[in-house]
């Protein structure tokens, strides 16, 4: 089994944004030479994700309001996190655990195999800040 590891970082433009990375991840595959296995994608901080979603802005808008309004608001003075810390992102460590913080892509004939509207992404959840990601080719 062959291995290859390659890094992404990440400085978003906005505190809470979500960025479609699966070509880096293609790029990951082809410099890997892997035909047959998987890629892991995993966010390398507490307050990011990575998922596999449709490619679509009103999705996007829809899971960042779903986070604010239903899984974490951000309301700084609500969380023990933020007053024991003197940080205000105790929603994004909220966030980041319910959508989750790596994937698992399969390939198969040497391409990412998703269906037919999956795509990675990286959810940015407290940026302002250098975040990393890191891409894991395993297979033949």
């Amino acid at each position: 089994m062959r291995c290859y590891t390659t890094y992404l970082t990440f400085n978003t433009r906005k505190r809470q944004e979500i960025v479609d990375i699966t070509a880096e991840v293609e790029k990951c595959l082809a410099a890997s030479g892997i035909r047959e296995g998987f890629i892991l994608v995993s966010a390398m901080h507490i307050t990011a994700s990575v998922f596999v979603n449709d490619h679509e802005p009103g999705l996007w808008q829809d899971i960042l309001d779903w986070l604010e309004e239903r899984i974490a608001p951000w309301s700084p003075d609500s969380y023990r996190h933020n007053s024991g810390t003197g940080e205000d992102n105790a929603a994004a460590h909220l966030r980041s655990l319910t959508v989750g913080h790596e994937v698992i892509v399969p390939v198969t004939e040497g391409k990412l195999d998703l269906g037919p509207w999956q795509r990675v992404f990286y959810g940015e959840w407290d940026g302002r800040r250098p975040k990393r990601v890191v891409l894991k080719a395993m297979g033949q």
